[in-house]
């Protein structure tokens, strides 16, 4: 089993809180290669200042890097947003709809703190790793 982590649990890692979620990913790090995609590096990467993103860019170098945003993960990503507008659930971050159709789309379960993806796992079966 692939586990995404969103960046709503990186930087809540690596800002040093302490959180079910975050000790999910600590545990991972310390035990099996640990699979990050791209839209959740640049999620991350985008808030710090250049010497903090170097430093950051080397640590998160050893990790698996997947990309995230192919042809058919936007179409789809758009089609799960309007999906879930009509049902009631405006999703605040494209981005997200992105990294959770990526998700849904290859089977991976996804570890996060972003009330955005519960309506993917309760109405698109987004598979979502509770701590």
């Amino acid at each position: 089993m692939v586990v995404i982590t969103d960046s709503s649990v990186w930087i809540d890692y690596l800002a040093g809180r302490s959180s079910p979620a975050t000790a999910s990913l600590a545990a991972q790090l310390s035990s099996e290669i640990v699979a990050i995609g791209d839209l959740v590096m640049m999620e991350v990467l985008r808030g710090l200042n250049e010497q903090q993103a170097r430093q950051l860019e080397q640590q998160l170098g050893v990790l698996s890097l997947r990309p995230m945003a192919d042809p058919v993960v936007v179409l789809r990503s758009a089609r799960n947003y309007r999906l879930l507008r009509a049902r009631g659930f405006t999703i605040r971050s494209a981005v997200d709809c992105l990294i959770a159709t990526y998700c849904i789309d290859g089977g991976h379960t996804l570890l996060h703190s972003d009330r955005d993806f519960d309506p993917f796992e309760q109405h698109l079966g987004l598979r979502v790793l509770h701590p």
